[in-house]
C-alpha cells in the first residue's frame, strides 16, 4: 500500500483529500505545520508528499528544499492557490514533481499521485539496473577515458540524449523548467545541432505527451502560405 503524506494548514482540506485516498487504497497521514510535515517524513516514509504552497510557519518553497534534501527521490506535489507561472516555474526548479491548483479535483490529483508514485519507481528500478551493471562490467582504463566523458541520458521519448558538457547540462535543466508549463519556447541553433530532438524531448516531458508531436520544416512554407499552412488562416 502506498503511502500519501499531505502537509496543509487546511484541516478541512486534509480529511476531504485523506477520506478520498483511502478509499483508493492508500494510506495516509497529515501534517499542519512545515515543522510537523518534516516530522512525519522521517517518522511515516511517504511514497509521495502533497504540500501546500503556503504554510502558516514557513513557505512551501523553503520546505520543498529541506524535503527534498532528506529525501531527495520522493516525489513531491505543490499544491498552490495561486495559478502563477512564475510559482510553476520555481517550485519546478526547486525539485517539484508538479503542482495543482485550488480547487482541486479529486481524479486529477488521484492521477498525478498514481503517475508520481510510478515515475519514481521507475527511475528507482533504472538506477539499480544501472549500478548493477557497472558493478558487472570490468573497471575502464582510466589513463584511456580521462578525457573522455559522456552522460548517456535515455528519454522517455525512446530516443539518447548525448553529453555532459556545462552548456548541456544547462539545456537539460532549461527543458526541465518549461516542459511542465504553457510556455510557448524557442530553440536557437545551427542546421544539424539537434533542434528538433530537443523540441521533441520537452514535449515529452510536458503535459501533453499522449498527443501527437507534429514537426514542420517552416523553411519549406512560403511568407504567404505559412499562415494558413499552420493556423488554417
Amino acid at each position: 500500500m502506498s503511502k500519501v503524506l499531505i502537509i496543509d494548514d487546511d484541516l478541512d482540506m486534509c480529511r476531504l483529500l485523506e477520506r478520498f485516498l483511502v478509499r483508493n487504497a492508500f494510506e495516509v497521514r497529515f501534517a499542519h505545520t512545515g515543522k510537523k510535515g518534516l516530522e512525519e517524513v522521517q517518522n511515516f516514509p511517504p511514497d509521495v508528499i502533497l504540500c501546500d504552497f503556503r504554510l502558516e510557519d514557513t513557505d512551501g518553497k523553503d520546505l520543498l528544499v529541506q524535503i527534498k534534501a532528506m529525501t531527495p527521490n520522493v516525489p513531491v506535489i505543490i499544491i498552490t492557490g495561486y495559478s502563477d507561472i512564475k510559482i510553476a516555474v520555481e517550485v519546478i526548479k526547486h525539485g517539484a514533481y508538479d503542482y495543482v491548483t485550488k480547487p482541486l479535483f479529486p481524479q486529477e490529483i488521484l492521477i498525478t499521485i498514481n503517475k508520481a508514485i510510478s515515475d519514481s519507481q521507475r527511475k528507482g528500478s533504472a538506477v539499480n539496473m544501472e549500478v548493477a551493471e557497472n558493478e558487472a562490467q570490468p573497471k575502464p582504463d582510466l589513463a584511456s577515458s580521462e578525457n573522455v566523458i559522456r552522460k548517456i541520458k535515455k528519454t522517455g521519448s525512446g530516443k539518447y540524449i548525448f553529453g555532459d558538457s556545462k552548456e548541456f547540462r544547462h539545456i537539460l535543466k532549461q527543458m526541465d523548467l518549461v516542459s511542465p508549463t504553457n510556455y510557448s519556447v524557442i530553440i536557437y541553433g545551427e542546421s544539424g545541432s539537434g533542434k528538433e530532438v530537443i523540441a521533441q524531448e520537452i514535449h515529452t516531458r510536458s503535459k501533453r505527451k499522449n498527443a501527437p508531436f507534429i514537426a514542420i520544416d517552416c523553411g519549406a512554407l512560403s511568407k504567404e502560405l505559412a499562415g494558413s499552412e499552420l493556423f488554417g488562416q
